[in-house]
């Protein structure tokens, strides 16, 4: 496919912007670029697609998700309201894991995934949890990444607060679905495996050790971090350590791993973060909704830590989540020079192409250039000032929106043309999920402690 008549953001380093260009598209990747013109001529007997003086840029990538909580929006919440993030878990998140059945886990994730293709992010890390149906629901969120045309990783979260059981049966699914995904290649290379952990605060040690040890060499972590105080006081009072030293001593950070949050770490934390190369994802809107804080993101960068940019369940509008990220380090230092444009790209674009990138090492993602991942997205943006690569970062965020995005591509197969959805029903989608959170509502209740009512 020759896409043409566009003006290309690459993304590259250093970024340019490319006006009245073209790329050819082969094998789902990226393998040329040139001016429409000369391109037009090259393919003139392929199949084109005309993007008609949009910005054509690659999509948006999620550090950190989870699909499961698109059944919590309007849900009524029994009794006075979460007083800190503890009580929120307790009597939120808890209680709504345990009421999702297999049929929620699929349409949370479609609803979610038909969020992300029509607002421009084709690369997402799902942390999953249902610990009443954990057995094949990967598979079951696998299958609606695979309908959507999306690229995604996925685990599940191993824990200790729903019984021994369960955490046994957790570990055994992501054992299956990261040996699923190392041999079959699913979804033609979209789908990727890490390996889910919920918590430090929820987590024994023999049951954090158990999991270094039956997983495969290599195999990369996804766990919250020192979201909350209480994360530190728990590992604290468990081993006599702090979260990340826990971790350390366990085997668990390395340079596939993901850590989300490190709201509340401390200075020999971020050291280790980065000595061990992991990955730490931030995601403000979350943070700001719990009244955790808001993470030393800039003390991180500057340490050497890899900074990555998720939503923990917000909306896929990725844009969204680079103005808060913008705008709540200024506030909470009131000094208006944090959190500059040029470290919000360094987390939100080329963090999080190089941590989509080694999960999906056989090209790179979140970049056009030759021999890339063909995941797009066209912008119809009309800036009524100057744009270039230099002051590209700050028409994104106070000029560009979600509703702005036209068309998605993963993989060179479109997914969404001119605003209309090609591999999703949203119609369906939507009728069905509101049914199913209606049944999931009343089974949540049934699941709310009484004491926190």
């Amino acid at each position: 496919m020759l896409i043409h008549n566009a003006n290309l953001i690459t993304w590259g380093e250093p970024n340019q912007i490319l006006e009245d260009h073209g790329l050819y598209i082969e094998g789902g990747l990226v393998r040329e670029l040139g001016p429409t013109k000369e391109l037009a001529a090259k393919y003139k007997d392929e199949d084109g697609l005309d993007a008609g003086g949009q910005y054509v840029m690659p999509g948006n990538i999620c550090a950190h998700t989870h699909f499961y909580s698109a059944f919590a929006r309007g849900m009524p919440i029994p009794g006075r309201a979460p007083k800190d993030f503890p009580e929120i878990l307790e009597k939120l998140w808890w209680p709504l894991d345990r009421a999702l059945t297999e049929q929620d886990v699929r349409y949370s994730a479609l609803v979610s995934l038909v969020d992300a293709v029509k607002h421009g992010t084709t690369t997402l890390f799902d942390h999953h949890a249902s610990p009443n149906a954990i057995d094949g629901s990967l598979d079951v969120i696998g299958e609606a990444v695979a309908q959507a045309g999306l690229r995604a990783v996925l685990c599940y979260e191993v824990t200790d607060r729903a019984g021994e059981d369960k955490a046994q049966a957790a570990i055994a699914e992501n054992l299956r679905f990261l040996e699923h995904c190392a041999a079959d290649s699913p979804a033609e290379g979209r789908l990727a495996a890490s390996f889910g952990l919920h918590a430090s605060l929820t987590l024994s040690d023999e049951t954090l050790q158990e999991c270094v040890e039956r997983a495969p060499a290599g195999t990369g972590f996804h766990i919250h971090v020192a979201e909350h105080e209480a994360d530190e006081y728990d590992s604290q009072a468990k081993s006599g350590l702090r979260v990340v030293d826990r971790l350390v001593k366990h085997g668990i950070l390395s340079e596939r791993t993901i850590v989300a949050h490190a709201v509340h770490v401390d200075t020999r934390e971020i050291e280790l973060l980065a000595d061990s190369g992991s990955w730490v994802s931030h995601q403000p809107r979350s943070n700001m909704n719990n009244a955790v804080g808001v993470a030393e993101i800039e003390s991180m960068l500057r340490a050497g830590v890899r900074i990555c940019l998720g939503n923990d369940g917000f909306s896929n509008a990725m844009w969204e989540e680079w103005k808060t990220a913008y705008l709540v380090h200024k506030v909470w230092r009131r000094d208006p020079r944090r959190m500059g444009g040029g470290d919000l790209i360094q987390m939100a674009v080329y963090n999080n192409s190089a941590l989509a990138s080694t999960y999906f090492p056989g090209a790179p993602v979140g970049v056009i250039e030759p021999g890339a991942h063909a995941d797009l997205i066209f912008v119809d943006y009309h800036p009524t000032t100057p744009l270039s690569a230099d002051n590209l970062p700050w028409h994104i965020l106070f000029g560009f929106h979600a509703s702005m995005v036209t068309t998605t591509i993963v993989a060179g197969n479109v997914l969404m043309r001119d605003r209309e959805l090609l591999t999703l029903d949203e119609a369906e989608i939507t009728a069905r999920s509101r049914e199913l959170a209606a049944a999931m509502w009343d089974r949540y209740q049934a699941n709310v402690p009484m004491e926190q009512v």
